[in-house]
């Protein structure tokens, strides 16, 4: 879609990348009586009528002239207008939501893509050295400021976290770990993981770079160096507990000056390639490796991690801290469109003979550094083996049937996976969408928040026998409008959640907490029993991440011209409000799949006979 005309180009830019970055508008604080309307109405399904009275009264009290509310609005609107701040969220989100965040960044944080299987590309090499080339070139478009924006509905949208992608990583340090970027013209090496040994590999020889057969030969070298015996798994520690593995840093930096030099040419690196030594058959077992491998073979700090197994498979896995999924699914979906229409260019196929060799990095440890290890290992397969993950690939229809019903197919996928957790659990609990803000500078996200008294209406509708079926239609597609509603005003900063997370944000020290942020409902309602996100791309045979609390799913989607899938993940042994799911991700996949169906039967009463064929 055409550019905005209103938005206008910089013609002090450093590149086309950039050319709309400085004149983007700032990200707004709505109005306070704005959120707290749209606020009471997302509540209001998820509460019994006297729970419902009470948080309407810490609302009126918020909002009362001269109130807290009030002066906690006028502070976030000074802040917001102060020209010294780009985005009034970005420093109090980036900390709260992710660098403070103490968890470990793996099934917590970090998030997966994986590939399709490339037929012409089966050995490990190969395609590792395929990857690695569409990779550079990517990274050529962005260091070079040459990678066209991107837009929505015409309005381009900030490229600023695009700097984040490439030679950075995520520091682990007390409180609050740090985001480290690094010269990407200067750091032109990679490094490759195999039997959990570290590999430096310079992608330019002599001002030139490595073409996909000098690559394939130098990653092969990798896995004939690494041989069958594996390595001390220093990768671990980054899976541990971030303060944990802050003081098992600091352990590794004090044991040996060498060991600073070692970190340091893995935290510069453009991207880390893991070479695993797992076969992965199934579609279930292909997402757990991308999503964490053994644990071993990774470093997790690194915000681009490819990852290649010994059957040609592959898949991408990603840090979360700095950088939404949306730039990176532009990275994945560039390499794998690139391979599989032949737009990457690959060089010529001579091999240069005098390419050294890829340097093995070695660090050196002693029994405290050993003994923390042996723990990581410990803690990270005892976190693994409580989580379960699973794929609903549904192939019945996909996007091109969702518009013949004539609506939104994400909007149609939300109200699968509504109908899904009520046909589970036999009532409603609170979703979470992500919608972006990155029409805004330095946007990031708003939830949008999809149970609405709509949704409740339409998925006790659909599991009542005896309505018509025009009712249950008429009830869909209430539901819809309403999600579509909130998605609109979510990806203009008018959400709920994160003005309140501002207005939270701007209580000063020793200040009262208002009756709004102590009231039950304010909590319950952002716990995100259903955490759900979509992204798409034909050329990805699973997408997701781990549920954001333990009595909830994660819940990726991905809609397909002629197909639809969902990523489920919880906790093996699933407990909500008191009662047991064992196996739950498997029921909750079931109910899905039900869902599907079943609004795919009731829909198809409504499209007229041509249309169907």
């Amino acid at each position: 879609m055409a550019p905005n005309p209103k938005t206008p180009v910089d013609a002090s830019a450093a590149g086309p990348m950039l050319r709309y970055q400085k004149n983007l508008p700032k990200l707004p604080v709505p109005a306070l009586s704005e959120t707290l309307q749209k606020y009471l109405k997302s509540v209001h399904p998820l509460l019994t009528e006297e729970e419902y009275k009470k948080t309407e009264q810490a609302v009126k009290e918020f909002e009362a002239p001269g109130g807290l509310g009030q002066e906690l609005q006028k502070r976030l609107v000074a802040r917001a207008q102060n020209p010294e701040i780009v985005n009034w969220m970005e420093e109090w989100w980036n900390d709260q939501a992710y660098m403070g965040y103490r968890d470990p960044v793996v099934v917590y944080v970090s998030y997966f893509f994986a590939y399709k299987d490339d037929k012409f590309r089966r050995i490990p090499a190969q395609r590792a050295a395929a990857i690695t080339t569409a990779a550079l070139e990517f990274k050529k478009l962005i260091v070079e400021n040459k990678l066209e924006p991107e837009y929505a509905k015409g309005e381009p949208l900030c490229m600023d976290s695009y700097k984040y992608m490439f030679n950075n990583c995520r520091i682990a340090k007390k409180p609050s770990d740090l985001a480290a970027s690094y010269d990407p013209f200067k750091n032109t090496h990679i490094i490759a993981i195999r039997k959990n040994k570290f590999y430096f590999i310079d992608t330019v020889h002599n001002g030139v770079q490595l073409n996909t057969k000098e690559l394939e030969q130098q990653f092969q070298r990798v896995i004939d160096q690494a041989g069958d015996i594996k390595g001390l798994p220093i990768g671990v520690l980054t899976s541990e507990n971030r303060d944990t593995w802050t003081d098992a840093r600091d352990a590794l930096l004090a044991a040996n000056p060498l060991n600073k030099q070692v970190l340091e040419k893995i935290e510069t690196s453009a991207f880390v390639v893991c070479l695993d030594d797992l076969t992965p058959k199934t579609r279930d077992e292909l997402c757990r490796a991308c999503w964490h491998g053994d644990g071993r073979n990774r470093y997790f700090d690194k915000p681009l991690q490819f990852i290649v197994f010994d059957n040609g498979r592959a898949g991408f896995m990603g840090e979360h801290s700095c950088m939404d999924g949306t730039a990176t699914c532009r990275l994945n979906e560039y390499v794998c469109d690139g391979l599989a229409r032949n737009l990457i260019k690959h060089g010529n196929d001579s091999i240069r003979s005098n390419i050294p060799q890829p340097q093995q990095l070695t660090f050196i440890t002693n029994k405290n550094i050993e003994d923390s290890i042996q723990v990581a290992e410990k803690d990270f397969d005892q976190l693994i083996a409580n989580h379960e993950m699973t794929v609903l690939a549904y192939q019945s229809f996909g996007k091109n049937l969702i518009k013949k019903f004539k609506c939104s197919p994400d909007g149609f996928a939300q109200m699968a996976i509504q109908l899904a957790y009520y046909k589970m659990f036999g009532t409603s609990r609170p979703t979470y969408e992500s919608g972006q803000t990155r029409k805004f500078q330095r946007g990031r996200t708003e939830t949008s928040r999809t149970v609405s008294d709509e949704s409740v209406a339409f998925v006790k509708a659909m599991e009542n026998p005896n309505l018509p079926n025009e009712q249950k239609i008429a009830a869909f597609r209430a539901a819809l409008k309403s999600q579509g509603q909130y998605m609109a005003t979510a990806v203009n900063a008018h959400g709920v959640d994160r003005h309140l997370f501002g207005l939270k944000n701007s209580l000063k020290q020793g200040e009262p907490k208002p009756s709004l942020f102590a009231d039950p409902a304010y909590a319950y309602s952002s716990h995100w029993y259903l955490s759900t996100s979509q992204l798409s791309s034909e050329h990805f045979d699973g997408y997701g991440w781990g549920q954001v609390v333990n009595d909830g799913f994660g819940c990726a989607y991905m809609i397909k011209n002629n197909a639809l899938q969902f990523n489920v993940a919880s906790v093996k042994d699933l407990e909500v409000h008191g009662k047991k799911y064992i196996g739950g991700t498997y029921q909750f996949k079931q109910c899905l799949e039900d869902a599907c169906n079943e609004l795919r039967d009731l829909l198809m009463t409504e499209v007229p006979a041509q249309a169907k064929l």
